[in-house]
């Protein structure tokens, strides 16, 4: 690989001067040139410009192993630490993409803010007294989702959840549903929650009206 480098650019750098910046001996070079490539210099090459091409289709984002795994769907025979050799060895590393954070609280609405009951006490007595509900987002294979989870704070166990693409008042609504399904609390349930839209929405006020579930929200 280096030999072809000096080959190549013999004509516009004295090879003595490409020789020492590639540590190789002259000798070498020159030996090189007589034997001519060896196969497996060859191979080298054949399977660097294929390495390149899916690097370049990836938008430089795939390192070593998914450029491997590539390389075996497409029937090429290759060892993984070959395919990362060449790559370093050609100065190829995958582009690192910057985490993009999505907001999952939208205080900015016109709804009632309920008052707040737990005051950082987030230790319970007993089963469905203190519930708190909150929103996150995961990546998929789908692509990013938003997860909705309502947690019991007695045993810190999830009793209900639901995930869409959409962060709208159905997904916090889903995973509340799920929770009454399976728990039944009593009217002496506290739910806690931020400030969102979607936990002062009326249809989610409405529900917990409807199982006397008193609401509580954090502070800014």
């Amino acid at each position: 690989m280096r030999y072809r480098f000096i080959e190549r650019e013999r004509v516009h750098y004295p090879v003595t001067v490409l020789c020492h910046v590639l540590a190789v001996p002259r000798s070498g070079y020159y030996a090189w040139r007589v034997r001519g490539e060896s196969r497996r210099a060859r191979d080298n090459r054949h399977l660097l410009e294929r390495i390149r091409m899916i690097y370049t289709r990836s938008k430089k984002r795939y390192g070593s192993p998914r450029i491997h795994d590539a390389l075996q769907n497409q029937g090429v025979r290759v060892g993984r630490h070959r395919v990362a050799r060449l790559m370093q060895q050609a100065g190829l590393r995958a582009r690192k993409s910057r985490r993009r954070f999505r907001v999952t609280t939208d205080s900015r609405h016109g709804h009632p803010i309920a008052p707040n009951r737990l005051h950082r006490n987030f230790t319970a007595d007993r089963p469905n007294e203190k519930w708190v509900a909150d929103i996150t987002y995961i990546p998929t294979r789908q692509g990013w989702l938003y997860l909705a989870v309502v947690m019991d704070l007695y045993a810190r166990k999830v009793v209900g959840w639901a995930m869409s693409p959409r962060m709208k008042e159905d997904l916090t609504k889903a995973a509340l549903d799920m929770a009454l399904r399976q728990r039944r609390p009593t009217d002496r349930l506290v739910h806690h929650s931020d400030r969102g839209r979607q936990y002062a929405s009326r249809g989610y006020r409405r529900l917990l009206l409807q199982h006397r579930i008193r609401r509580s929200m954090s502070r800014k």
